[in-house]
């Protein structure tokens, strides 16, 4: 079976939004944490980020948001957010912090590698990433490799990358790491041609953007991705 993570910006909704999720067929679900200048992220999570600022979700309060989801699901939780909000907030703190209130890993979008190596988290690699870089990313990334499909920002595409096959081969050549795809990724057809390729698929922007219209919608929607996945995967 193929894993699914979806991803949440964090928010007064969320806890019920990710447990619909989880009832949708959602293997993990990621919690973003807003920054006020997220350089990878495409304009729906930008706008969702800005609106979970505006609504005072600072650190300590996703902090909390993220335990709460914990007494709702019993499935990975993994928060998502950027370097400079650890700077601020102390690396180990946060790391604890997060731990504390139910955290599984953590990724953090902009920090590089050989950054903050005592840090436990998942790391992503790119279609332009190296070799080396690869090889040094699955010795030291937390429990599965996060495979970024495209070269730009989050956000929904006309149809799967076709760098992503190029990048699967080079990474399964260098590591025996479960290998996740994620940025791009939108439609049951673009998860199950990805989960044909990997085996873990991460849906971000459009899983927000259904979030908007409540936990019914978003629930449908990840069952609508399950069902593609595992559909394309049992033939």
């Amino acid at each position: 079976m193929k894993t699914l993570a979806i991803y949440l910006m964090c928010g007064a909704g969320t806890p019920e939004l990710a447990e619909a999720a989880v009832e949708g067929g959602a293997d993990i679900v990621e919690l973003g944490f807003p920054f006020s200048d997220p350089l990878a992220d495409g304009p729906v999570i930008r706008l969702a980020g800005e609106r979970a600022l505006a609504d005072g979700m600072r650190t300590d309060a996703c902090l909390e948001c993220l335990g709460a989801t914990r007494e709702r699901v019993d499935v990975p939780l993994i928060p998502m957010t950027y370097a400079s909000l650890l700077e601020a907030y102390g690396y180990e703190r946060f790391a604890t912090a997060a731990r504390g209130a139910g955290a599984t890993s953590l990724i953090v979008a902009d920090l590089p590698v050989d950054a903050e190596t005592d840090l436990r988290r998942i790391q992503l690699v790119a279609p332009t990433s190296t070799d080396e870089r690869l090889k040094l990313a699955a010795g030291r990334t937390d429990g599965w490799l996060y495979l970024v499909t495209v070269t730009g920002t989050t956000g929904a595409r006309d149809g799967l990358s076709p760098a992503l096959r190029g990048l699967v081969e080079r990474a399964r050549a260098l590591s025996d790491v479960p290998l996740y795809a994620g940025f791009g990724i939108s439609t049951p057809e673009q998860a199950a041609a990805a989960a044909e390729l990997v085996d873990g698929v991460v849906v971000g922007s459009r899983a927000v953007e259904v979030a908007q219209d409540g936990p019914d919608s978003l629930r449908e929607y990840v069952a609508s991705l399950r069902a593609s996945i595992d559909t394309t995967i049992s033939v």
